[in-house]
């Protein structure tokens, strides 16, 4: 226990009602998170942190009786202050409160993973009126046998003993943060009862038609889906706003012979997290299709489409891809959020040099820049920024995509259209005769295409396009088989650069770490010589990673500006080993080599560097 702290005061929890203001108060500075003033002060103004929280809550939940109840707990009063770290890693926040008051009551601390929860479990042994109430919620059965319950009084020890004579079952209780109970009691509850719904009667998403839907959907809230009567429309509102809430890129509802599966990609990592009743998945994919304008009666071919929702004040687009399989239609939902497709030039990854050298690019007046790499390597977002740096009042930027990505107003964006015989070398023939100044080609495929866009660039139009090559140079070589003369490309080529996306280490997880002689030589690049030395991290996994070690991507980059002796190669068609050798004399450091360098900032660890890049 802790001991009451100077300037605090206090005496020793013993029950329910001794999980006090106070009692996190003491923990916090005796733990070093806080100082006794501080703490001071935060008691001093209880009462209205207290009336803040409640009325937060009520405009979240819309009020009514349930707000009323509702009973603010000391995590959130303190929580509510959002007092500064002394480590400057953030502020003490609901779940480091939790954390250190777990600690001082010598509990566990769990933060509650939304991927992880069993659903199955939690509603077969309690209802969702009980855990309200009370604030638990079943996570899981330890090898053990014992229930891992988590709840936000660590000292209730009358509803230990009762959910333990209710259950049968001895429990463990852990202590969450009270926000994370009360969400994932809503989330999987609710998703649970809409299930049960849909498979009885599924009749309501196919009930509407597709002429009914506006461009805009707006997904209906946490209470609004609760009071609904459409079990398949809460349950695609509940999948959407379960994979905004989690960071996720893509969606996929898979069909299998008894199920249907829907996995969420997070960080370029697919996770599994619901399993759907076999006869929900048909009305399911039909939703989905009717808010993308997709013909739903058409299931023997893929078809494309698109949503446009609103998350937290802005606008996300949602690309839709339908794919018939063995056991039904497959459905992509891919996850389109503007803060992170059209981002500055700076926030991109860039080492100091790179961002120099891709700035000439786009700078000059005229000419052809290419990004390779694979789907899901950043490749779009790169080009986005690029033209939202360029696009302004006197500059006509416009692109040509299949499919739009996202629809963005600075840009005149033109859907590939084949069935009207609308392709990339088309559509570019035209866009010439519309003044442009930026051309953006979505992929250069086909030899009309590549020889379309050096004839852009070289009569004075900047060019940008993308191919599907490992690195940046094995673009040439590309663009010779598609049939553009290598003089023309050299004369018209400004760069190509090659990149893909690397997983972040966690910042509250992260590590000092050494290599291994063995991991030295596997890199087969050396660690570079920095001015502030080499720091090499690993995430250790922690509750804000899910315990993967990671948070979000970054990107690393081959660079290459095609002037004088390369030019001269390229021009000459010289061996692919020569033209290395004169890209690296200018510069240029190779993905491995990017990538190797991330990893001695710190930014990224050695197993993503060996799986994201090869030698």
């Amino acid at each position: 226990m802790v001991q009451p702290v100077s300037g605090v005061g206090g005496t020793a929890p013993k029950s329910r009602d001794d999980f006090t203001t106070l009692f996190v108060l003491e923990a916090l500075v005796a733990q070093g998170l806080l100082q006794p003033q501080q703490a001071q002060e935060v008691l001093a103004r209880e009462g209205a942190a207290r009336a803040r929280v409640l009325k937060a809550h009520q405009g979240a939940t819309g009020g009514g009786k349930e707000a009323a109840r509702y009973d603010v707990s000391p995590v959130e009063i303190v929580a509510a202050f959002q007092v500064p770290l002394s480590n400057g890693r953030g502020v003490l926040d609901e779940d480091r409160v939790t954390e250190a008051a777990a600690r001082a009551a010598g509990m566990t601390y769990r933060k509650i993973d939304p991927l992880k929860l069993d659903m199955a479990l939690a509603t077969r042994i309690v209802s969702r009126p009980y855990a309200q109430k009370h604030v638990l919620l079943p996570l899981e059965r330890t090898p053990q046998g014992r229930l891992l319950v988590a709840v936000a009084n660590p000292f209730d020890r009358e509803l230990f003993e009762s959910f333990h004579r209710l259950t049968g079952l001895p429990v463990e209780p852990v202590l969450s943060a009270k926000a994370d109970i009360l969400k994932s009691i809503s989330d999987i509850y609710g998703f649970k009862k809409t299930l049960a719904r849909a498979a009885d009667d599924f009749s309501a998403a196919a009930g509407a038609q597709v002429a009914n839907f506006e461009q805009l959907v707006s997904l209906s809230g946490t209470q609004e889906l609760e009071a609904s009567d459409r079990p398949v429309v809460q349950a695609v509102d509940y999948l959407l706003r379960y994979a905004f809430d989690n960071r996720a890129s893509d969606i996929h509802i898979e069909p299998k012979r008894t199920t249907s599966v829907v996995r969420l990609r997070i960080d370029g990592v697919l996770h599994p997290v619901h399993t759907l009743p076999a006869p929900v998945h048909p009305p399911i994919v039909s939703r989905v299709k009717m808010l993308a304008r997709i013909d739903i009666s058409e299931r023997r071919k893929p078809q494309d489409g698109r949503i446009k929702t609103e998350r937290d004040g802005r606008e996300v687009e949602l690309r839709v891809s339908t794919l018939p399989t063995a056991f039904g239609e497959k459905v992509v939902i891919r996850i389109f959020d503007p803060e992170t497709l059209v981002q500055d030039i700076a926030q991109l990854g860039f080492e100091p040099d790179e961002k120099s050298a891709f700035e000439s690019w786009i700078d000059q007046p005229h000419g052809l820049i290419l990004v390779t790499g694979p789907t899901g390597s950043g490749k779009t977002t790169t080009l986005y920024s690029a033209l939202k740096a360029l696009a302004g009042p006197d500059v006509n930027v416009t692109t040509i995509e299949d499919p739009i990505e996202m629809v963005w107003d600075a840009f005149n964006q033109v859907q590939v259209q084949p069935k009207v015989g609308l392709d990339f070398a088309g559509a570019l023939r035209h866009i010439l005769r519309q003044d442009p100044d930026v051309i953006m080609v979505g992929e250069i495929r086909d030899p009309e295409t590549a020889e379309n866009a050096i004839q852009s660039a070289l009569t004075g139009h900047l060019v940008l396009s993308t191919l599907h090559t490992n690195d940046a140079l094995g673009a040439v070589a590309r663009m010779r088989d598609l049939g553009v003369p290598s003089f023309l490309l050299a004369q018209s080529l400004l760069g190509v650069m090659a990149q893909r996306l690397l997983r972040r280490v966690c910042s509250h997880c992260a590590q000092e770490t050494t290599l291994t002689p063995d991991e030295l030589l596997a890199l087969q690049a050396p660690l570079p010589l920095l001015p502030g030395g080499v720091r090499l991290l690993k995430g250790a996994g922690c509750v804000r990673c899910r315990g993967t070690g990671f948070v979000g991507r970054t990107g690393v980059f081959e660079i290459v500006t095609s002037a004088g002796e390369l030019r001269d190669l390229i021009a000459r068609e010289a061996p692919y080993s020569q033209m290395v050798e004169a890209a690296r004399r200018s510069g240029m450091r190779t993905l491995r080599e990017a990538a190797v360098r991330k990893l001695a900032q710190g930014f990224t660890a050695f197993d993503e560097v060996v799986r994201m890049t090869t030698v």
